[in-house]
């Protein structure tokens, strides 16, 4: 019986599921603020933590709040960067 956090797989997902988490909430919270015309979170700051292992959630957050969705680089960018996340959860759990 192996422990849950010595398989890499796994830790992968959990690190996916905490930066998925944080920028789902986090695009809901920059929609909030655009409504209210106050201080946004900038694109960049989005991009670096879809980048960073959040990007199933941003884009999940995109079209739940329909936050960022005429941009063309948030609708191509978040769902190939999940993709590519995806695939690495795959390629960790098939190769070890």
């Amino acid at each position: 019986m192996t422990v849950f956090f010595e398989e890499p797989v796994y830790l992968l997902l959990l690190w996916l599921a905490v930066m998925s988490t944080a920028l789902f909430f986090l695009m809901g919270a920059d929609k909030r603020r655009a409504r209210r015309g106050s201080r946004r979170v900038p694109e960049a700051r989005l991009f670096l933590l879809a980048f960073l292992g959040g990007a199933i959630g941003g884009t999940l957050g995109m079209y739940a709040f329909r936050h960022k969705t005429r941009h063309w680089y948030f609708a191509l960018g978040f769902p190939a960067a999940a993709l590519l996340q995806i695939a690495a959860c795959v390629f960790l759990k098939v190769k070890l």
